[in-house]
């Protein structure tokens, strides 16, 4: 059956998604082709200019480049996923792209720096718990995170604290076992540095350049369910797509 273009998004951007979910699932891989302009018009029953929009979206975002006498080449060596990514590919069932794969480094309780006391709304000090984990791409790695939760979700959700991928993701996970549902987020990013810890992660000298991030999942009623700390390599795109209103 041929995809039709629904009246919810603008239709480039249905498109775009649609293309989006198939190189994260791996259908359409590194390297491999995708339709031309034309081709997307037709199967979509969209404008020319339409089409071209789409492709020009996938470019900026860093999963295509243009290849003289091949078109345009899936390429995701320039992108890198989003907090709200990685949460919605986990409450979808999703985790990582086919080229990517996580080692938890470390799951434990903890006491609460000072930043991550004030993030999760608890005393400094207090018991929380802390996952650490390395995302590969192709083998290389391409960003370190830490996920931080308050420490009574060790009774609820014990798994928090076993030092290996949960394979539903760990926002699937926490609200399967304590009912905290994701309903909203915030991130903050910086340019930045490589610190020893970065280096040694990323494999990366210390002092290279790196885009640090923080970002915060919240419940409907505003609670902090996850506060997050990452830090990823240089030259890649994090995208975020979002509504304006008045």
């Amino acid at each position: 059956m041929s995809p039709q273009v629904q009246r919810t998004d603008p239709p480039y951007m249905q498109v775009v998604k649609h293309i989006k979910a198939e190189i994260e699932s791996g259908v359409l891989q590194d390297g491999q082709k995708i339709d031309s302009v034309r081709a997307i018009a037709a199967k979509w029953k969209i404008s020319l200019a339409t089409a071209t929009k789409v492709v020009g979206v996938l470019k900026a975002e860093g999963l295509v480049r243009s290849e003289p006498g091949k078109g345009s080449i899936v390429t995701r060596e320039q992108a890198a996923a989003s907090a709200k990514d990685r949460v919605i590919r986990s409450l979808e069932g999703r985790i990582y792209a086919a080229n990517e794969r996580a080692e938890i480094r470390s799951a434990e309780l903890v006491p609460a720096p000072e930043e991550v006391a004030d993030a999760l709304g608890v005393p400094e000090g207090t018991n929380v718990i802390r996952r650490q984990r390395v995302t590969l791409r192709d083998d290389v790695p391409s960003s370190a995170s830490t996920s931080w939760f308050h420490g009574e979700l060790a009774d609820t959700a014990p798994l928090l604290l076993e030092a290996k991928r949960l394979p539903q993701g760990t926002p699937k996970y926490v609200e399967e076992k304590a009912g905290l549902t994701p309903a909203a987020g915030k991130d903050q990013l910086r340019a930045d540095i490589a610190s020893e810890e970065d280096s040694a992660a990323l494999g990366i000298p210390l002092g290279s350049p790196v885009l640090r991030k923080q970002n915060w999942v919240l419940n409907a009623d505003g609670d902090v369910i996850e506060f997050g700390q990452s830090v990823s390599v240089a030259r890649r795109w994090a995208t975020y797509n979002y509504e304006i209103s008045r």
